[in-house]
């Protein structure tokens, strides 16, 4: 009896043994995704149709683009769905420059675009390509080659500590000049997380957490616009803030209020009337809470947590088969998932300062949701590569 029909597989035609077809049901993860695609594309819709009719003309407006965006990101993850994890590692450090060379393209005249005083989009015309959301990625896939190969030096060396962290301080620096802050402390949390769970020493982490408190210390003390904006964080509804940089933190709570437990009704919320500033976009949240309520919120909230404990547990599966670069590779797009929607999450309920960030797959945004699809991609890859290694195993051992 040969291996296929042991592990009741099939190998596909044109590919090594090691990469089989086996019989699954129904890819949760992919589910996950795909329930929050859906229930960005409607949400979206609901926020934007007022602002839409009056701007544009056309109520769709804002849906149609977003609809062409989520099929050039599903046309971008049935590219990567077919490209093995061994060309992302083989080419990890041209990837690592390329997303320097993103970042450095914002600031080249007539080809950066600048909004609101920040410099973080290339104009590609049909729309704004924002290269942080590409640099991010490219930077954990650099991150997860560089823990496999020096595993044991990040372990035990102060060395193998600060390397990675090098790597990470060049970006941030890009980023910070932007600005782009947002970007900039997932960024950080992410390689600081990887970099953890690759083993090194935890008091070498509070090291770097005192030399990080006093960094943002020091960002604060450097942009007077900081302070501001953590004042009214922290006192959003005195009445000097409340119509200056507390505005949009107390008209998303005001939405979360109406909302209660069920919510308005979907297409009823008022706030998005020209109330809140960005509704289909970084606070769409808060559009949610106020037309379907807590249950609502509480929904979307789950499925990012399920999304993110997919991540993990694909990583976890390929750490088992000692496939390192896989599996640092699924922790990192995990923590980037995580931090982008806690840091989004944080911001509408008013735990975190307001900060200009896109909550993946709801918010309205090309780069995002493009990105978004392209890092499902790569986890469903790493899922599917060790689940062949593990059928070809079974069949080895029959």
């Amino acid at each position: 009896m040969n291996m296929a029909t042991t592990v009741g597989a099939r190998a596909r035609p044109g590919l090594p043994a090691l990469y089989m077809e086996v019989p699954r049901p129904i890819n949760s993860l992919l589910l996950i995704a795909g329930i929050l695609l859906l229930s960005g594309l409607l949400m979206m819709t609901s926020a934007s149709i007022e602002i839409a009719s009056s701007q544009y003309g056309d109520p769709f407006y804002h849906l149609k683009r977003q609809s062409i965006f989520a099929a050039i990101g599903l046309i971008a993850a049935l590219v990567t769905l077919h490209v093995p994890m061994r060309v992302w590692r083989n080419y990890s450090w041209f990837l690592l420059m390329a997303s320097y060379g993103l970042l450095l393209l914002v600031f080249v005249p007539g080809i950066g675009k600048t909004v609101n005083g920040s410099a973080r989009w290339i104009d590609l015309g049909f729309f704004n390509l924002q290269p942080s959301e590409l640099a991010k990625v490219f930077v954990v896939i650099y991150l997860a080659t560089f823990l496999e190969r020096h595993l044991y030096e990040v372990r035990e060396n102060w060395s193998g500590f600060f390397k990675p962290l090098a790597v990470i301080t060049a970006t941030v620096v890009l980023l910070h000049f932007e600005p782009d802050h947002g970007v900039m402390v997932i960024l950080m949390l992410t390689a600081f997380c990887m970099i953890f769970l690759a083993g090194a020493k935890l008091y070498r982490f509070l090291l770097m957490l005192i030399l990080c408190v006093g960094a943002v210390a020091l960002l604060a003390v450097m942009k007077p616009y900081v302070i501001v904006r953590l004042s009214s964080f922290l006192t959003p509804w005195a009445a000097e803030n409340v119509y200056g940089g507390g505005y949009q933190l107390t008209q998303a709570l005001i939405a979360f209020g109406r909302g209660e437990w069920l919510g308005v009704g979907l297409g009823n919320s008022i706030q998005k009337l020209y109330f809140l500033p960005e509704a289909h976009n970084d606070f769409i949240l808060a559009i949610i809470g106020e037309e379907l309520g807590l249950f609502g919120v509480a929904a979307i909230v789950l499925l990012f947590c399920l999304l993110v404990f997919n991540a993990f547990a694909i990583g976890k599966a390929a750490h088992l088969k000692n496939r390192l670069f896989a599996a640092f590779f699924a922790y990192g797009l995990g923590l980037l998932f995580a931090g982008q929607a806690m840091i989004n999450i944080g911001v509408n309920i008013g735990l975190l300062p307001t900060k200009g960030l896109t909550l993946p797959f709801l918010s309205y945004g090309g780069a995002s949701l493009i990105v978004s699809c392209f890092m499902v991609a790569l986890l469903v890859r790493i899922q599917y590569e060790t689940e062949c290694l593990s059928a070809a195993e079974v069949g080895d051992q029959t």
